[in-house]
């Protein structure tokens, strides 16, 4: 084999899995967070699960990328454990599409197919179109890299070495391991199987021998997976022992079944002239049986992976953190799903942070109420942790916002970035009020009844305006109406009780610097109903949905 003929095995590799990872980007792009939700309807019937990973892994391609789309969702709470079983069985039936392509010599029309794609995205200015285009390029050049492949591999036929390296495979477990680890390596079930198909095309492996690499390949497919779970919820990395669980089961059964049966035999006989037809239907058996199999038990895999991987008591995080997102810089993956996923995690923590915000606005009121500084210290220190929490989610957003192909989750996340940047002024506004506690404190400035009757007014209004937000992610007209009417009501309070304190200080009944600081009170209680009502616009421009 000649260095070119290596040059090109690489090269055609690259453009299967580049291949791959367009049709991906382009599902993501032209799904947005449908993804989320068509999950969400379909996958609590588990037949309807197991369609559901079977279409979305035969459109992208790999049954690894649909995992790691699942161990998102588990660890993001979006999707349950249960019902991550059945989209992961649909995902090993719905990745055995690209063999059977390989078998039916689409890669003939490869050029064709990539060239169609192309043109959607060169031609014509319309974005989802152009997310369509991807797929079909990256079908196209998925294809191409495979027959580059293929005719790289053809030199191997006159290598005695490498023949006689494949004949060892006849041995299950050395197949096995071969499978696994050159799975495990490139990360890809999809491009492990169709080499192992251009391979035996090329009369260098017999059926015989290949069946055993192909049930490891299933296995080694779970690396991804396994990957993508370090860092997550104990419930996600159960979902990749689950995936692991499928797969190895239906290798031991299948394993025994090609030494004691005729299986192979009958499989070369309904296909005798085309090996690579051949592997794609081995293929398919195994993972539609596995899951026919299976599928009773999908509960109790479920419940043996709580088992394998119990719950335990989790060290409390301390000091300043985020509960919901990991940190920005482990998030340099983009597989499918992933937008969904990190929005969904966004809005858990905003909703942290918007309980604090409410926190230091109603605690700064009580301050002043009670004319004591005692909670000043601790609205400070909460303020901190807002702006903590603000730069960490602007971040991440930042972060995101890069990747993001689709124009409607674009400003969704947008959105979420302003709503954040509201909630940390608002908090500021609060910071202001206590501090107008202590100024009344150090220079004995006292209140009349009418401006603290008036103050509880400000804070009754503050709070039930900072509770329509309570969600985050109310789209409802009703709610944005309300966060409108209650931002008006601050504005008409307002300028009804500026009046009142300068009729006060005209008659006496208040000091001239109490009128000031009452004055200043005032700003901020207006300013907090002007960034109370920019989230309410956030949510209705962004459609932040829940």
């Amino acid at each position: 084999m000649k260095l070119t003929d290596i040059f090109s095995l690489l090269g055609g590799l690259a453009l299967f899995l580049y291949g791959m990872q367009m049709m991906g980007g382009g599902l993501e792009a032209a799904a947005g967070n449908k993804m989320k939700k068509i999950l969400e309807k379909l996958t609590a019937n588990r037949f309807l699960g197991v369609l559901v990973g079977a279409g979305i892994t035969a459109v992208i391609q790999s049954s690894s990328a649909t995992t790691v789309m699942v161990v998102g969702f588990v660890n993001s709470g979006m999707m349950t454990l249960r019902q991550a079983v059945w989209i992961i069985m649909g995902a090993n039936i719905g990745t055995t599409i690209t063999g059977q392509l390989i078998a039916l010599d689409i890669g003939t029309f490869a050029p064709l197919i990539a060239f169609l794609g192309v043109a959607l995205i060169v031609f014509i200015k319309n974005q989802k179109v152009h997310n369509y285009g991807l797929i079909i390029a990256g079908l196209g050049i998925l294809f191409v890299g495979m027959n580059m492949m293929s005719s790289a591999m053809e030199p191997l036929q006159n290598s005695e070495a490498f023949i006689g390296l494949m004949t060892k495979f006849s041995n299950p477990v050395l197949g096995i391991l071969a499978g696994m680890i050159f799975t495990a390596i490139i990360q890809s079930s999809s491009a492990s199987v169709g080499i192992l198909q251009t391979l035996a095309s090329s009369g260098l492996i017999s059926l015989s021998n290949a069946v055993y690499v192909l049930f490891g390949q299933n296995i080694g497919t779970c690396i991804t997976a396994v990957l993508a779970s370090i860092g997550t919820s104990r419930s996600a990395k159960r979902t990749t022992i689950i995936h692991l669980m499928f797969n190895i089961i239906g290798t031991i059964i299948f394993t025994a079944i090609c030494i004691l049966t005729p299986l192979t035999s009958l499989i070369e006989w309904l296909t005798p002239d085309k090996v690579s037809a051949q592997i794609a239907n081995m293929h398919t058996l195994f993972n539609i049986a596995t899951t026919l199999l299976l599928i009773p038990f999908g509960n109790f895999m479920a419940l043996a992976a709580e088992k394998i991987l119990p719950e335990k008591a989790e060290e409390k995080a301390e000091g300043m953190h985020l509960q919901f997102l990991r940190p920005v810089e482990m998030k340099g993956e983009n597989h499918i799903g992933l937008s969904a996923i990190l929005r969904n995690d966004i809005k858990k923590e905003l909703g942290r942070m918007l309980a604090m915000t409410k926190e230091n606005v109603n605690e700064s009121f009580n301050a002043i109420r009670s004319r004591s500084t005692q909670l000043l210290a601790s609205i400070e220190e909460r303020e901190k942790y807002i702006d903590y929490l603000n730069k960490e989610i602007s971040k991440y957003i930042s972060k995101i916002l890069v990747n993001e192909n689709n124009a409607k989750d674009t400003k969704y996340i947008s959105a979420l970035f302003k709503v954040c940047g509201n909630l940390e002024r608002i908090s500021d506004h609060a910071v202001n009020l206590g501090e107008y506690a202590q100024t009344m404190e150090e220079q004995g400035i006292v209140l009349s009844d009418a401006e603290m009757d008036e103050i509880r007014e400000m804070q009754s209004t503050s709070m039930e305006a900072l509770e329509a937000l309570e969600t985050i992610a109310s789209t409802s007209k009703k709610d944005i109406r309300q966060i409108k009417a209650l931002e008006q009501k601050i504005d008409d309070m307002t300028e009804k009780y500026r009046g009142h304190s300068l009729e006060r200080m005209q008659k006496n009944i208040s000091s001239a610097e109490g009128c000031v600081i009452f004055s200043e009170m005032l700003t901020d209680f207006e300013r907090i109903g002007d960034h109370i009502l920019n989230i309410g616009q956030e949510m209705g421009r962004g459609k932040v949905s829940a």
